[in-house]
């Protein structure tokens, strides 16, 4: 059937919509409103410290089956680099301890049972405390499942889900945590590999697939802003944007990929979170010593996650709403001190550069959990797509890509 997909927004979750159906040879044109594709998953030259940098700092995993999917298809997947292993290093500000979790590769957790492996200060059937996430109601918070104290909480269970949930893990999606679990440490090592894009994120995920739409006729229309939708019984009849009405012919299809804040204005009686949590990301440039690790975890500090590529070292700290009205230049000595003590690099402090967004991903409570809408809507010829959908997982790449792989699934359904 002869249509035209109609794709509102280019980051991650409408690129791999659109890569999905240009693979099905269905034409698509995507509109991103902004002079830059990727959404929050981007790289983009810093004035300020003269490097590419990454929007945020991303660690994907081996079981992130829709997003190796998506690089697989556009060609990109040898670009994420990591380890032949699940292992993952961590130390402990307050006490100096160091540690590296070196999972078994498969489902049967062996490593738990191995001192030099698992979490220190645990014993094998601390882990099976994790177990009652696994089937938590919908509407249970973390801290009332599982206990949210003791070594297996506090060095594996809260930074993992601290990085997936961006919300106090206490007060979390029980349903969302279980899903992550599931796919992650109940899943084996095999399915938890860390894996960096170490060229950046647009090169790996973002360039590619843009090339991937145009070389199979599609197109990519940058600056291109969606002021309102034109609907009737029968679904969308014309795209309004800033330049004029694009008409949405009998056959064609819209998806709708932007954030909820943007969506909810476009679709009468949208319901979609409200509520949302920043991240904070930090860049040093500095040419990293070999000793310093990929990626580090960290404990009782500021910093939670750091990241060291060849030109620079990058922190990401998440659910950072404490650390929104800090001075600039105060949070960046405070991180770089914490860097310094951890990878024994100069303390000076070298050029930086804070990244803070506001809105990166909707809190993950039960409560905005329940107000996810599925891809399909009340009009047939319109889907959502985005890491904010009834995805089943937080907001995550993995989410968004799921997210557009399902609202091509339900295009191309259609009809």
């Amino acid at each position: 059937m002869a249509r035209t997909v109609h794709i509102i927004g280019a980051g991650l979750a409408g690129l791999s919509a659109a890569v999905k159906l240009a693979q099905a040879s269905t034409t698509v044109i995507v509109h991103e409103a902004t002079r830059q594709a990727g959404g929050r998953c981007r790289s983009y030259p810093d004035a300020i410290t003269g490097l590419t940098i990454d929007n945020g700092n991303h660690l994907l995993l081996s079981g992130n089956r829709a997003a190796l999917d998506h690089l697989r298809t556009i060609g990109t997947e040898a670009m994420m680099a990591g380890p032949s292993k699940a292992v993952f290093p961590f130390a402990d500000l307050a006490s100096g301890q160091r540690w590296t979790i070196e999972m078994s590769d498969g489902r049967i957790p062996w490593w738990i049972f191995d001192p030099k492996r698992r979490v220190p200060g645990t014993v094998a059937k601390d882990y099976l405390t994790m177990a009652p996430l696994l089937w938590a109601s919908a509407d249970a918070t973390v801290g009332e499942v599982i206990p949210c104290k003791g070594a297996l909480y506090d060095r594996l269970v809260q930074p993992l889900l601290l990085a997936a949930l961006n919300v106090d893990p206490p007060l979390g999606s029980a349903v969302l945590a279980g899903a992550i679990i599931k796919e992650t440490l109940a899943a084996g090592g095999q399915a938890c590999r860390p894996l960096i894009a170490r060229d950046g994120l647009s090169p790996t995920f973002i360039d590619p697939a843009i090339r991937f739409i145009e070389a199979r006729g599609g197109q990519v229309r940058l600056e291109h802003e969606l002021r309102g939708l034109t609907l009737s019984e029968a679904g969308v009849a014309s795209l309004e944007f800033a330049d004029g009405p694009v008409p949405v012919g009998r056959e064609d299809m819209v998806i709708l990929a932007v954030p909820p804040y943007a969506a909810r204005p476009l679709v009468p009686g949208l319901e979609a979170p409200t509520a949302f949590h920043p991240i904070v990301n930090a860049h040093f440039r500095i040419a990293p010593t070999g000793d310093v690790p990929p990626f580090l975890g960290v404990l009782n500090g500021t910093v939670e996650w750091i990241f060291a590529f060849e030109d620079r070292v990058s922190v990401t700290i998440s659910a950072g709403d404490r650390l929104m009205e800090m001075p600039r230049e105060e949070l960046a000595r405070t991180i770089w001190g914490e860097i310094s003590r951890l990878t024994g690099l100069p303390p000076e402090l070298p050029v930086w550069q804070i990244v803070r967004e506001r809105r990166a991903t909707f809190a993950a409570t039960p409560a905005e959990n329940r107000k996810r809408p599925p891809a399909q809507t009340a009009w047939p010829n319109l889907v959502l797509a985005g890491d904010w959908t009834a995805t089943g997982l937080p907001a995550t790449i993995e989410g968004a890509i799921r997210s557009g792989h399902r609202a091509a699934q339900c295009v191309m359904q259609v009809g």
